[in-house]
């Protein structure tokens, strides 16, 4: 699969809620988001610390380009469709070209929590992968406890699978998580 069968998509959205790739002046936007969450997104992903400055975004930015150049991930910021006020972030990552599945990440700024926008830009990250990244299985892995993600995870639809030991490190520490899987013909079975 060639970069010119990935390009970055300019048509993700709902309505609601939009994806789109990283750009330069999403820095400043991007560092206040991820400040704003510390006690919730932080509570269980170690990047997201009260220090997270605009040079900490910009090497997520070059990391981005450089994985999506690779066909390798797919980082894309989660932005309000009527006003691209950032809102959070969605990944089709970790992916395994030869096995044909990845990992389908997110997280939601403090503000904007509870309203279900992991959920509508989840939906517009499995179309995005079944259709266009092409992989058979996207992988949901939450770290035990972490029940606003699981919650999301299921509601869209992932199969749980089970719990993965020391699968996660959260604040340091090996920590266990839950394993929920979307495959194609979920999508199928469900009429989507």
């Amino acid at each position: 699969m060639t970069i010119e069968t990935l390009p970055y998509p300019t048509d993700l959205t709902d309505g609601v809620v939009s994806l789109r790739a990283h750009r330069a002046d999403d820095v400043v936007p991007l560092a206040e988001a991820v400040r704003e969450s510390v006690d919730t997104v932080g509570r269980w992903q170690d990047w997201c610390h009260a220090g997270y400055d605009a040079n900490d975004a910009r090497g997520w930015l070059d990391l981005c380009r450089r994985d999506w150049l690779l066909a390798d991930g797919f980082e894309m910021l989660i932005v309000d469709a009527r006003t691209d006020r950032l809102l959070g972030g969605m990944g089709v990552n970790q992916r395994n070209k030869e096995q044909r599945f990845a990992n389908l990440g997110y997280w939601v700024r403090q503000s904007e929590q509870g309203r279900g926008i992991a959920t509508r830009a989840g939906r517009l990250a499995i179309g995005f992968a079944f259709d266009r990244v092409r992989v058979e299985r996207l992988e949901i892995v939450v770290a035990v406890g972490n029940e606003p993600s699981r919650r999301t995870a299921e509601r869209l639809g992932g199969r749980f699978e089970g719990v993965l030991r020391k699968r996660l490190v959260v604040k340091g520490s090996s920590a266990d998580a839950t394993m929920h899987s979307v495959v194609r013909s979920d999508l199928i079975s469900a009429g989507a």
